[in-house]
């Protein structure tokens, strides 16, 4: 299996849907609303082209996972920063455990830092996550906006310390809650 990452396309879109529609089906911890989160961020001012990609099989040319990264602002008292959420990753079922999730979020954080993103912050497998550099976000005193597992939590440094500064609560925008 040859698998190639590259940005999703308009004309992706509803296959990308689909797809992580499909991804979340059976899924534990799943509102079953996570295609439509795809599709509002996409409709938002916190989308980034370069940072919506999609795993390809090259072997029958078949999309097979989707990741998206989006603006997100952590605030204190004292400051507000950019950083990215990373939400949601899919793949297709039958393509899970297989490397795929790994390639679209190393890539993803490859992106993210050749466009000169400091951060990246995401809501996840606490025993996946870490394997890519993501510590629990506490580290750096930033906590989520709603109630979740400290472990649950996280965030990486896309640059050295560039979180060293950094504290407050994550801020997502209204489109994580519609």
């Amino acid at each position: 299996m040859k698998i190639i990452i590259k940005q999703e396309q308009v004309e992706n879109y509803k296959v990308t849907e689909e797809l992580v529609r499909y991804a979340f089906d059976n899924a534990e911890h799943s509102d079953g609303n996570e295609h439509n989160l795809v599709s509002q961020i996409r409709n938002s001012n916190v989308f980034i082209p370069e940072l919506s990609l999609v795993a390809i099989d090259k072997d029958n040319n078949k999309q097979v996972g989707h990741i998206l990264l989006s603006k997100i602002k952590i605030k204190n008292d004292d400051q507000v920063v950019e950083s990215l959420a990373l939400a949601p990753v899919s793949v297709l079922p039958e393509y899970q455990n297989q490397g795929v999730g790994k390639l679209l979020i190393s890539e993803s954080l490859k992106k993210a830092k050749e466009l000169r993103f400091n951060s990246v912050v995401v809501l996840g497998h606490p025993e996946y996550y870490p394997k890519f550099g993501f510590k629990k976000a506490s580290t750096w005193g930033i906590k989520a906006p709603f109630e979740v597992p400290d472990e649950a939590f996280m965030a990486i440094e896309l640059g050295e310390n560039t979180l060293d500064k950094v504290s407050g609560v994550v801020e997502y925008p209204s489109v994580f809650f519609e």
